[in-house]
């Protein structure tokens, strides 16, 4: 049986990474016929001088939603449509009474509130408010199925929105494992400058800024201590940053500012880095901690979000609060000076991330519940 699947991805921050490892690996599967509506936020044309339509992205989503399924339905005669995230499908409930569907999130819209300040995202009078929270829990309602990225934002659909727990799956994205992991060994031996990776397009919002100030202090504090014991005076570290901002050069600092998601460039520095530092103040959960783990690198990130679920403290790396600089810089001595800790918490990520975040093995769970979904209506026509 061959299934005609529509996949409905928004193109915003990470979510297009997770487009382009679905679309990967949904090829692999030779049941599937997948039909790809990739909605982008519009800058320049017609669209960027419409009001309401050129500055709010769920309308903006949501009708190029609806213009791209008519394209699709001209094609083809859709078995289940997949949306992630549900911003591209709560102005598409029509199309989700006709065609059974599954909503993907990786946040709810109350969750997404609460983090609001740190993507410069407000929350709008209470009438505007109680009319968007009717029309997410509407959507949730009419889908079939909901797949969440955690059970942070599982939970956050039950105790918000009325969606009962097993109506939803956790699924989370990841990394195909295998193309990240690190085809040489790491160094462990004490004498080059140890490599902390940051990979963050807002520095600020990403924690960027914390880790500088923690860096500049340990750079310091270490490189007297080289000296004063009779050692090189050379830093003992580096701070390698991938970023959209741009910084003034400094001592032991790298930036990068044209690295392309899942490239060869990107996984290249993940390999030649010793750990990997994502202080955020901001996120659900971001892929590059499973990018991280699957180059076996322990990770420093916040107790922010669903980040718990994939850096366990003290196991895979450590987890520190928000802002905290003190803590920041000392979780960050503690695995610069002491390499097995750096291999033990690394070896542990890699595991974790092949049984959890493997982008491959999650995308067949994905595809083989869609499928039910699908073939519960074929079985009623």
């Amino acid at each position: 049986m061959t299934y005609q699947i529509g996949f409905v991805i928004e193109q915003a921050l990470g979510h297009v990474t997770h487009g382009q490892n679905l679309q990967k690996n949904v090829a692999q599967d030779s049941t599937v016929k997948a039909h790809w509506a990739l909605p982008r936020w519009q800058t320049t044309g017609l669209g960027s001088k419409i009001p309401v339509y050129k500055s709010n992205w769920t309308v903006q989503a949501g009708l190029q939603t609806r213009q791209m399924l008519r394209q699709i339905g001209r094609q083809a005669t859709l078995d289940a449509i997949f949306f992630h995230t549900q911003i591209t499908a709560v102005l598409a409930q029509d199309w989700m009474r006709k065609i059974p569907s599954i909503v993907s999130l990786d946040a709810t819209p109350l969750q997404y509130d609460s983090l609001g300040e740190f993507y410069a995202h407000e929350a709008g009078p209470s009438a505007l408010e109680n009319w968007k929270w009717r029309l997410n829990r509407d959507c949730y309602r009419t889908a079939r199925h909901i797949v969440t990225w955690s059970e942070w934002a599982k939970q956050g659909l039950v105790d918000a929105y009325e969606v009962p727990a097993e109506k939803i799956t956790v699924i989370p994205p990841g990394v195909n494992v295998n193309e990240w992991t690190n085809p040489t060994s790491r160094r462990y031996e004490q004498g080059d400058p140890v490599k902390i990776l940051f990979v963050g397009g807002n520095l600020e919002r990403k924690g960027g800024l914390v880790l500088l100030e923690a860096f500049r202090t340990l750079r310091q504090r270490l490189t007297t201590a080289a000296a004063t014991s009779g050692g090189h005076e050379e830093s003992p570290i580096e701070l390698h940053l991938v970023t959209r901002d741009t910084l003034p050069p400094e001592p032991g600092l790298y930036v990068y500012n044209n690295m392309q998601p899942n490239s060869q460039p990107l996984k290249e520095l993940y390999y030649q880095s010793d750990l990997f530092c994502l202080p955020t103040f901001g996120d659900c959960l971001p892929m590059v901690l499973s990018e991280a783990g699957a180059t076996g690198l322990p990770t420093i990130s916040t107790n922010v979000a669903a980040i718990p679920e994939i850096v366990a403290d003290g196991d895979t790396g450590f987890i520190v609060p928000p802002g905290n600089v003190e803590a920041l810089t000392a979780v960050l001595q503690r695995l610069i000076i002491d390499p097995q800790l750096r291999r033990h918490q690394g070896e542990n990520a890699v595991q974790t991330v092949s049984a959890l975040f493997d982008a491959q093995a999650n995308a067949r769970q994905l595809l083989h519940l869609i499928k039910e979904v699908a073939a519960e209506n074929k079985t009623k026509i």
